[in-house]
């Protein structure tokens, strides 16, 4: 088989391609995908694209692959960065590495150089097999690393062409592989953030883009003025630091994008403000739509799984309740994921109003 594999310059990618170079099965060839939006963000900051670059040629070279270099900053601009500031613009807090496994590394890539491939292979914690002729998608061995909540829009022409060489391994053990093979970056940490962003903090990427919009701070509630903000956009449901206000800890519970307000409530009264239930108005399904009721779902990237009972309405949107506990960090715009076991069912953005009866 012909692979294209990614790489990134971190050990996860770097020791999915040492994995395939050293089954001598496929004809491999890495690639790059450079999306450093120079000449947009170039005075903002630095981003370590070149870094990492080095560190893919010096894997590449260990394993006897040919490297590509692969231009999508335009294809990024026009999908990822699009999609971050209108989801931003509109109040809501958005999940741009979701859209970017779809759009870019399945998507554009595919469209740029797939007439040459039969594979895509990536450094993903995540897992697939085949059952009733539909491509599942499976945790990966390592649950705290587990990536299939980054996967969930995939489609199945996308998911038949995918390959997840380390799916089966925990993160330490990808560390010991790649200290076996000797590689540079076996002990370089992981990269944190918005791939786009580098080094770029990111309240200056979105005050670039959407500039500052001053509004007040209010205590739920009471409506208490409690501070000031610069803009609905720098903050999210569930943040507590960066608020800048007195006698916290305070968490943000709910905005107004119409009238420039941040709600918080204090830590002693979080709980009243938690939600047991929210919408997923058009939810993608991996395979096909589960008939399960009794499920769990993941609101956020992380090992936690929540109990849910899931309730399908009117064109299929989702009524989500928590069976255990409320969560107080549920955002509109956020993914929610939800699982069966093992499976990766698939998920959508989340709305907080009750779904069509």
């Amino acid at each position: 088989m012909r692979v294209a594999v990614l790489v990134s310059g971190c050990v996860d990618s770097s020791v999915a391609l040492m994995r395939l170079a050293e089954e001598r099965r496929h004809e491999l060839t890495a690639f790059y995908l450079k999306i450093w939006l120079e000449a947009e963000l170039a005075y903002l900051g630095h981003c370590p694209w070149e870094d990492d670059l080095a560190y893919v040629r010096d894997v590449c070279a260990v394993a006897g692959v040919p490297l590509e270099v692969l231009s999508l900053q335009q294809e990024y601009l026009n999908t990822v960065v699009a999609y971050a500031i209108k989801e931003l613009r509109g109040g809501h807090t958005p999940s741009p590495d979701v859209i970017c496994n779809r759009q870019i590394k399945f998507g554009a890539l595919v469209d740029r150089v797939g007439g040459r491939f039969d594979l895509i292979a990536s450094g993903h914690h995540a897992r697939t097999s085949v059952r009733e002729g539909m491509v599942r998608l499976l945790k990966g061995a390592d649950r705290l690393k587990d990536q299939t909540y980054f996967l969930c829009q995939l489609r199945q022409e996308q998911l038949a062409r995918s390959l997840f060489p380390i799916g089966d391994l925990r993160k330490n053990e990808v560390r010991a592989e790649a200290r076996r093979l000797d590689l540079a970056n076996a002990d370089r940490p992981d990269s944190q953030g918005i791939c786009f962003l580098g080094r770029v903090p990111f309240n200056d990427f979105v005050r670039h883009h959407l500039g500052e919009r001053p509004g007040e701070i209010r205590e739920a509630g009471t409506g208490r003025v409690l501070g000031e903000h610069r803009g609905t956009w720098f903050h999210t449901i569930g943040q507590r630091k960066g608020l800048g206000l007195a006698g916290g800890p305070w968490y943000v519970v709910a905005k107004d994008t119409d009238r420039d307000l941040v709600v918080v409530a204090h830590s002693n009264e979080l709980a009243t403000y938690a939600r047991d239930r929210f919408c997923i108005p058009h939810p993608h399904w991996v395979a096909e739509p589960s008939t399960r009721r009794y499920l769990e779902v993941r609101v956020r990237h992380g090992e936690r799984l929540a109990a849910c009972t899931v309730h399908t309405g009117q064109g299929g949107a989702l009524t989500v309740e928590l069976t255990d506990d409320a969560d107080s960090g549920i955002a509109p715009g956020q993914f929610a994921v939800l699982y069966d076991g093992e499976e990766c069912l698939g998920g959508g953005e989340i709305a907080w109003e009750k779904a069509p009866e």
